[in-house]
C-alpha cells in the first residue's frame, strides 16, 4: 500500500492519495481544484487514479473531485447522508452515494464510510484497512471532524450559509463524534483535512498527522465529558468565517465548472481600467506592498500576489455575481488564477499589466510605530483589523477592533474628520484594508508598517485581554 500526503499551504488543506501496488489502482481523498499534484503523484508511483472521494461538502475551497474524475474517468464517492439540503447534485453519472457503514475496495485496500455529522450534516470519516497485510484498520481520514489538536467548527452553516439555529446542533453532533472516536483503538492513525491556518477550526496543529491515542490524551475535545460544557467550549472563539465560504458550499453541492470550460482572461488596455472602476467592479492590484504604497490607481484594492493568504483575503471582498479584474505581472498570472479559481473566482473580467499604474495618484502613507504613537497622541483613530483571538491576546490601548473581512460593512463606524491609522500583525492586512478605505472615499489613511509586531519590538506599550 502507498499513502501520499499532498498539502496546499495557501488553503492549509490536506489531500491524500491511497494506492494499491498490487493492482495499480489509486484513490484520492478531498482533492483541491488544481488536480496537477494528484496526477503527478500517481504518475510518479505508476498508479491509475480510479476513485475520488470527498469527506463532505467543503466550505473553504472548491473541491477537485469532479475535475479529477473528469480527467481520469475515476468513480466518485460522495456522501448521501444529511437531509435533502445536503445532498450532492452533481450532473455526473459515475457516482457512488455513500451511507453510514458503506465499504468498498481500492485494489486490496478496504475503505469504510463512517457518518460523523457535526461540522456539516453529511460529513463522513473514511476508515482504511490494508487487507493484504492486516485484518485491522490502520487509520482514519477524518476530514473536518477531527484535526491534530482540535476539531472542526460546527457553526459555518449559521455563519455563512444562511441557516439559523444549526451551530448548537452541530456542536452536539461533534460531541457524539468524540464519544464514538473514544471507542476506537488508540493505535489508529489520524489523517485530517486541514492544518494550522485553516478557518475550519480553532487552534489547529501544524503537525500533518497524529494517532487517535495521542489525540485522546491531549486534544481538548477529548477532555470535556459534559455535553453542555463541550458545546460552550467548541462555539467560543471560532475564527471569523470568510464570506466566500457560502459560495463554496453552493458550488461544491451543485458541482463546480470544469477548468477547461473557463475562458482565458483577456489582457486589457489601460483605458478599460477606468470603466471597470466606474462600474464599481473589484480591481485587485497584486504588486508588492511597497510598490502599491508608493503609487497606485485610486479605487484599486491591494492584495499582494506573494502573500500566502492571497485566496482568503480576496475571498473576503469578491462578489461572485460581478467580474473581478487584476493588475498582475504576466509571470505571476498562472499562480494568481489558480489561487482565485481555488475559491471559485471564475469570472475574471480581465488583466492589466503593472505598467497601467504609471501616473497613478494613489498612495498609502506608511508610518513607523513612533510616528503612529505621535498621531494617536494627537487624536488619530486606530483601527485593528486582526482576528478576534489576536486582538484579545494583545492589542494597543484605544484600538477599535474590526476584523478585515467586516470592514466594508462597518465603514460608517469610522471617523472622517481625523487621521486614521490601520494596524494588523505585520502590516500586510492593514494595507489591504487601507486600500479598501481609500476606495470607499476615506482620506487621511495611514498604514502602521510592521504592525503590532513592530510596535512591540520598539518597546511601546500593549494591553492583554
Amino acid at each position: 500500500m502507498l499513502l501520499k500526503y499532498i498539502y496546499d499551504r495557501y488553503l492549509a488543506q490536506a489531500s491524500y492519495l491511497v494506492g494499491c501496488a498490487t493492482t495499480g489502482e489509486a484513490l484520492v481523498i478531498d482533492p483541491a481544484r488544481d488536480i496537477t499534484p494528484y496526477l503527478l503523484a500517481a504518475r510518479q508511483e505508476g498508479l491509475r487514479i480510479t476513485q475520488v472521494a470527498d469527506t463532505h461538502i467543503h466550505a473553504d475551497y472548491i473541491s477537485g473531485a469532479r475535475e479529477l474524475a473528469a480527467a481520469t474517468g475515476a468513480r466518485l464517492y460522495l456522501s448521501a447522508m444529511g437531509d435533502e439540503q445536503w445532498q450532492y447534485a452533481y450532473p455526473d453519472a459515475n457516482i457512488a452515494r455513500l451511507q453510514d457503514g458503506d465499504s468498498w475496495n481500492v485494489g486490496r485496500i478496504g475503505i469504510q464510510a463512517i457518518h460523523t455529522p457535526g461540522h456539516t450534516p453529511e460529513h463522513l470519516i473514511y476508515q482504511l484497512t490494508d487487507t493484504a497485510a492486516a485484518d485491522r484498520s490502520m487509520g482514519l481520514f477524518t476530514g473536518d471532524c477531527l484535526f491534530v489538536g482540535n476539531i472542526g467548527r460546527p457553526d459555518l452553516l449559521d455563519a455563512v450559509a444562511g441557516f439559523t439555529g444549526t451551530k448548537e446542533i452541530g456542536a452536539r453532533g461533534q460531541f457524539r463524534n468524540m464519544q464514538l472516536l473514544r471507542t476506537l483503538p488508540d493505535y489508529l492513525q489520524i489523517w485530517p483535512g486541514h492544518g494550522a491556518g485553516s478557518a475550519c477550526g480553532k487552534g489547529l496543529g501544524a503537525i500533518p498527522s497524529s494517532t487517535l491515542g495521542y489525540e485522546k490524551l491531549f486534544n481538548p475535545a477529548f477532555q470535556i465529558d459534559d455535553e453542555d460544557a463541550f458545546v460552550e467550549w467548541l462555539l467560543e472563539g471560532q475564527p471569523e468565517a470568510p464570506r466566500y465560504f457560502a459560495q463554496m458550499k453552493t458550488v461544491n453541492k451543485l458541482g463546480p465548472a470544469l477548468l477547461n470550460t473557463l475562458p482565458d482572461p483577456a489582457r486589457l488596455p489601460a483605458n478599460v481600467l477606468t470603466d471597470a472602476l466606474a462600474a464599481g467592479h473589484l480591481v485587485i492590484d497584486t504588486r508588492p506592498g511597497d510598490a502599491f504604497a508608493r503609487q497606485h490607481i485610486p479605487g484599486t484594492v491591494h492584495i499582494p500576489a506573494s502573500e500566502q493568504s492571497f485566496s482568503t483575503y480576496a475571498g473576503w471582498y469578491v462578489r461572485y455575481d460581478e467580474p473581478t479584474h487584476l493588475i498582475a505581472d504576466e509571470a505571476d498570472l498562472p499562480r494568481i488564477l489558480m489561487l482565485l479559481r481555488a475559491i471559485g473566482v471564475d469570472h475574471i473580467g480581465g488583466v492589466f499589466p503593472p505598467e497601467v499604474v504609471a501616473g497613478g495618484q494613489g498612495r498609502v502613507e506608511q508610518v513607523t510605530p513612533g510616528q503612529a504613537a505621535a498621531l494617536l497622541g494627537e487624536g488619530a483613530f486606530l483601527l485593528d483589523v486582526r482576528g478576534a483571538d489576536e486582538y484579545r491576546s494583545t492589542h494597543i490601548a484605544g484600538a477599535v477592533h474590526i476584523p478585515m473581512g467586516a470592514v466594508p460593512e462597518r465603514i460608517s463606524e469610522l471617523p472622517t474628520a481625523v487621521p486614521l491609522v490601520v494596524q494588523c500583525g505585520g502590516g500586510v492586512r492593514s494595507q489591504v484594508v487601507a486600500s479598501l478605505l481609500q476606495r470607499a472615499g476615506l482620506r487621511g489613511i495611514h498604514n502602521l508598517a510592521g504592525g503590532i509586531d513592530a510596535w512591540i519590538r520598539d518597546g511601546l506599550p500593549v494591553e492583554q485581554g
